[in-house]
């Protein structure tokens, strides 16, 4: 549409990475679509873009993703990662979904400890 700007769904960078990988690199993967944004129009990215090309490559979500605006995490004067209370609220589901299917398609238990990933 005329006079419409087009917010990019992903980033160039991640775009080149997919384009270089072979067309079932993620074949029978589990796959956990995460995202941050600058604003609210990046909300959708997550399930109307990044969704379908990881489900195209073979890859399996079967959980939610989840897109936070930038602004919710930051990066610590150690080079951790501090992120807001309401984001680690919505992030430990996701990452429980993911941990969960993980342990389904690899057989292998607790491959995931997310309380020790999001403490650092």
């Amino acid at each position: 549409m005329p006079g419409r700007s087009r917010v990019p769904a992903y980033s160039g960078l991640l775009k080149t990475l997919l384009d270089v990988l072979p067309q079932y690199a993620l074949a029978g993967k589990t796959v956990l679509p995460l995202a941050t944004g600058g604003s609210t129009a990046h909300v959708l990215a997550v399930d109307y873009a990044l969704r379908p090309v990881l489900a195209s490559m073979g890859g399996r979500a079967h959980h939610p993703g989840l897109v936070r605006l930038d602004r919710h995490i930051a990066v610590r004067e150690d080079g951790g990662t501090a992120i807001e209370r309401e984001t680690d609220v919505l992030l430990t589901p996701v990452v429980d979904a993911f941990a969960a299917a993980l342990t389904r398609h690899t057989g292998i238990p607790e491959v995931l400890n997310h309380g020790a990933a999001l403490a650092s």
